[in-house]
């Protein structure tokens, strides 16, 4: 890998990191000072939906091979994501302070905090374990909390909106189903696509890990 593209890739780990940081600390604030959790789009709404339109370098990342992960699983991520947050959230203003809301950012952003940085000292060629095992340890929880309570949950509670406000019927007009029949069928996909990318997230995790052998006496 050359020297520039060095370069680039810890300038957008640490631009990342930086704005997740931003937008985790934004979230935490609005919590505490209005003592409630249905605040966190206003307070990082804007910024987060920047950052994650901004992550599509990642699946050219992977398509150029500047980086090992894989093309499809990146876009499947950066996909979900970005239709959830912009096709839907952005979209909806009523669903935009249910907890959902706030459980994903903060899932998400605590994610992000952890990854990027870990990207970013790669890059430099430090590997702190402490790092490595929160990269490889704290989706456990994360990636589950976000998805169930947080994305899957706000998506079955924006379906009423979509069917009242007839989201997007102009660009689905040509086919023979609604926008509400696209969100709904990939509703009931998510479990399937999302074991995919958990079981994908465990085996990077023994890969990097590995497994503890015994002290043998």
């Amino acid at each position: 890998m050359s020297r520039a593209v060095r370069l680039y890739l810890l300038a957008y780990n640490s631009a990342q990191s930086i704005g997740w940081a931003i937008a985790l600390t934004r979230i935490i604030s609005s919590c505490l000072s209005s003592k409630s959790i249905h605040g966190a789009y206003a307070a990082a709404g804007d910024l987060i939906c920047i950052l994650q339109t901004a992550s599509f370098l990642e699946v050219l990342h992977a398509a150029v091979g500047i980086v090992p992960s894989g093309v499809l699983l990146s876009l499947m991520q950066w996909g979900g994501r970005t239709h959830f947050l912009l096709a839907i959230v952005r979209r909806i203003e009523e669903v935009q302070e249910l907890p959902s809301v706030f459980i994903t950012f903060v899932a998400w952003s605590i994610s992000e905090v952890i990854r990027y940085p870990h990207f970013a000292l790669t890059g430099l060629g430090f590997k702190p374990h402490w790092l490595i095992y929160l990269r490889y340890t704290a989706f456990i929880v994360l990636y589950p909390a976000g998805l169930g309570p947080g994305e899957m949950l706000l998506m079955y509670r924006s379906l009423p909106f979509i069917k009242e406000k007839a989201l997007y019927s102009s660009f689905f007009a040509p086919f023979p189903f609604t926008y509400h029949t696209f969100v709904t069928v990939l509703l009931l996909s998510y479990p399937v696509m999302w074991l995919k990318l958990y079981l994908h997230l465990f085996k990077q995790r023994r890969a990097k890990l590995g497994r503890r052998r015994p002290k043998k006496d």
